[in-house]
């Protein structure tokens, strides 16, 4: 049984004694300290907090738990249940509500859940407003409201047609000219809510031919949900036999986009944001940001426009932070998450979609053509396994001065960019170990320069 508490949410594995996992006692503490910093931060007082879930097997018992909480903390809810992440972000808006908690535990295999917080925009809470909800949550610092003062219920199944409308009313979205392709598309949305909006998305976008894998919102995911090359052999076999011209693979909860190509081979998840980057800056000038461990793709592709790449520490708060700070007209991560702000400042597998498609219609080439055209890349993610009495933040420091005539970035551990490839060590939070990325022009040469800098590590650590 797990129980983790970060400043993104708090996620576990259901069952158990209390404290020990995700069960109805840590949700309701959680949730009440939620409730309370937003009762306290919150500008809008419209008295409203959205509820959205994806299709997991412990979806309902969690949803009734937090919508039970906050009701007694004297919110009024607005569930609209089986949604996406990005739909639920979406819907804090058009709702004016004054917050949000999205029900999921993203790729998380089936035993978990997890409660993510959203402020009044529709993003995810900073460092210092998660810290707090943690804080509060350790002290039991609420109160709950007396009887004549509790919060109101509310469901709405409107949201994710609202969301698809507002995808389709983007101007780079041409659903024209993909109507004119006669695209066929596959689909494997794990057995969540990707197998309910995906193929609506699909119909309003003119795509009359799909095939669907694991569509039906079981939450009994099929395969493990991180959408992942070695978790796709069945939808990667469907594309092989032929007859589609891409295939798109969701996660849990519809914030991260794969794709396989016409042929069966993988995209490249790292090149989800590289190209729907690339057909934004060919129509709208501007600066992109990715996080420190995405591929230098995108910062090839957007000099190529002339335009400036940002780097953001890895996070979705910390990119979207960048994002409106340069303002950005396009960014993300490299695990397929988009971030669209012309639609909203949140990871959206459904704005990757239709801009996907719209370049690929106005491109006229093959999925596979289309990939071929990047700067190419390959990356290597290894790790570090340490003792808990070695300092990382001393073997950190001593890395980044022995690298010190290379170009480095230390706003998230340290990232040392070679002329040809680069390296990023990040620390974990949680465990004592040194996550190690690398990226270079050929697998092995991102394995080698990763291996090297490793045998630094170690050297340092003994």
């Amino acid at each position: 049984m797990a129980l983790i508490k970060s400043i993104s949410g708090i996620r576990g594995t259901i069952g158990g004694k209390a404290g020990e996992g995700l069960n109805p006692l840590d949700i309701v503490k959680f949730t009440s300290a939620y409730a309370t910093l937003m009762r306290q931060t919150s500008t809008r007082r419209s008295n409203k907090i959205v509820v959205g879930r994806d299709a997991r097997l412990s979806g309902e018992m969690v949803k009734h738990v937090v919508v039970g909480t906050l009701m007694g903390m004297g919110w009024d809810v607005v569930d609209i249940d089986l949604a996406s992440t990005p739909t639920t972000e979406l819907a804090v808006t058009m709702e004016g509500a004054d917050g949000g908690i999205i029900l999921t535990a993203s790729h998380n295999p089936r035993q978990w859940n997890a409660l993510k917080l959203l402020n009044e925009q529709g993003e995810f809470l900073n460092k210092e407003e998660g810290n707090e909800v943690l804080r509060i949550a350790e002290a039991e610092a609420f109160d709950y409201a007396e009887v004549d003062r509790l919060g109101s219920y509310r469901q709405d199944l409107s949201y994710n047609q609202k969301h698809i409308e507002r995808v389709l009313a983007l101007d780079l979205v041409d659903v024209e000219a993909i109507r004119k392709a006669d695209f066929h598309v596959a689909i494997d949305c794990v057995n969540s809510v990707g197998g309910i909006i995906l193929p609506q998305l699909l119909e309003a976008l003119g795509v009359n031919h799909v095939e669907k894998l694991y569509c039906e919102p079981t939450g009994d995911f099929q395969h493990n949900p991180e959408p992942l090359e070695k978790n796709l052999g069945d939808i990667m076999s469907l594309m092989r036999r032929g007859g589609n011209d891409v295939a798109f693979v969701v996660d849990p909860d519809v914030d991260r986009l794969a794709m396989i190509c016409e042929d069966g081979t993988m995209y490249g998840e790292e090149y989800t944001l590289v190209t729907v980057a690339d057909y934004v800056l060919r129509h709208t000038p501007g600066s992109t940001v990715s996080n420190l461990s995405s591929t230098r793709a995108l910062r090839d592709v957007t000099r190529s426009y002339g335009q400036q790449y940002f780097a953001a520490a890895v996070g979705e708060v910390n990119v979207t932070t960048k994002m409106k700070e340069v303002g950005a007209v396009i960014g993300g991560e490299g695990n397929g998450g988009v971030i669209y702000p012309a639609c909203h400042y949140g990871r959206d597998a459904l704005v990757g979609i239709a801009l996907f498609l719209s370049h690929l219609a106005k491109e006229g080439k093959k999925a596979s053509q289309l990939r071929a055209g990047y700067p190419a890349y390959y990356m290597a993610k290894n790790r570090i396994d340490l003792t808990p009495d070695i300092d990382v933040d001393a073997i950190l420091a001593k890395v980044k001065e022995l690298y010190k005539q290379e170009e480095i970035n230390d706003i998230d551990g340290v990232k040392i960019d070679f002329p040809e490839q680069w390296v990023h060590l990040r620390k974990s939070n949680t465990e004592p170990i040194i996550r190690v990325y690398s990226e270079a022009a050929t697998p092995q040469a991102a394995d080698d320069i990763a291996r090297q800098v490793m045998q630094v590590i170690t050297d340092l650590a003994h």
